[in-house]
């Protein structure tokens, strides 16, 4: 099992340590634009491997991407983070050529590879990849469900006094501050509704609170997180290597799932050997389905600013 990460920056190397430490792939290859940064991020993390019990092997690769042919699941997390007051919308500009030429270069060398997208605005990112190239749409999958679900079952262990281990919960929707959507109302502490546990307006300063949990950590680190975003995207790869059949949202290509066609956008999916092997359309009341659609609206929106 390889696995290429694009962008050895805070993102791309947590993943690439996470992915390591779990242990599940031979070879992880880091590549980056700067002279000698993913060989160095490489070496660090190799350093380790005696410490933390692991037999990855980590590489790294200036540009190069010989290096990264045969990977199995290439991850994307390359291009510009957010600063405090941007949005994610506002990368558009400067990430969609970096997306588009790291997506092309992946598949040329490794045709059959899976690609996550993480590369803000993610949903648009995922949408670019999907045009840029010529593979099955279960093959491209954008992170950001995953990392949202995680945000919002850490604020619902907060708002119950739960250990996070008695906490599930998902996020739907655009990867954006306003787009996502936290269905509270399938939230559960131990199979148990929260509703059962706390109020309505307590659950939805808690849906607030993980709508900004991006803009939040990135105002009080003065750029965008890593732990959270690389565990993230580490789940989901090990998903993928290990064919868990693990149901994640993510940011699938729609084609007629949830009344959308031709839009990548957050939404529970089945992961495993061939990517998203299927997509789970569960009931959305009329408010959460009003919501979904408005979410999809604003997505189209930032998609009509690609050049594809």
């Amino acid at each position: 099992m390889k696995v290429t990460v694009v962008g050895a920056g805070a993102v791309g190397a947590s993943c690439a340590e996470y992915i390591a430490i779990k242990n599940f792939a031979s070879e992880v290859v880091i590549v980056d634009i700067k002279e000698n940064f993913a060989e160095g991020k490489a070496m660090d993390l190799m350093q380790t491997a005696s410490l933390n019990g692991f037999d990855t092997k980590i590489i790294g690769s200036t540009n190069d991407y010989t290096k990264s042919a045969g990977s199995d699941i290439a991850v994307i997390t390359s291009g510009i983070p957010r600063k405090p007051g941007m949005t994610r919308e506002e990368l558009i500009g400067i990430n969609a050529g970096i997306v588009k030429q790291v997506s092309e270069n992946l598949v040329k060398h490794s045709p059959n590879v899976i690609i996550i997208v993480v590369s803000n605005p993610m949903d648009t990112m995922t949408y670019l990849a999907h045009k840029s190239l010529n593979l099955p749409k279960n093959k491209i999958i954008g992170m950001g469900g995953a990392l949202d679900s995680g945000r919002f079952k850490y604020r619902l262990a907060e708002a119950l006094e739960a250990p996070l281990s008695d906490i599930d919960g998902m996020v739907i929707g655009g990867h954006s501050d306003t787009g996502m959507i936290p269905l509270t109302r399938y939230a559960t502490r131990n199979s148990i509704p929260v509703t059962q546990f706390i109020s309505e307006e307590r659950l939805e300063e808690v849906a607030q609170a993980t709508m900004v949990g991006g803009a939040t950590l990135t105002k009080m680190l003065g750029t965008s997180a890593w732990y959270a975003p690389g565990a993230a995207v580490s789940a989901m790869v090990q998903a993928i290597a290990t064919d868990a059949k693990k149901i994640f949202p993510c940011s699938a290509y729609l084609d007629g799932e949830y009344g959308q066609k031709d839009i990548c956008i957050g939404v529970p999916c089945v992961l495993g050997a061939n990517g998203i092997e299927k997509i789970i359309d569960i009931d959305l009341n009329e408010a959460e389905a009003a919501k979904f659609s408005a979410s999809a609206d604003a997505v189209r929106k930032t998609n009509n600013l690609l050049e594809v």
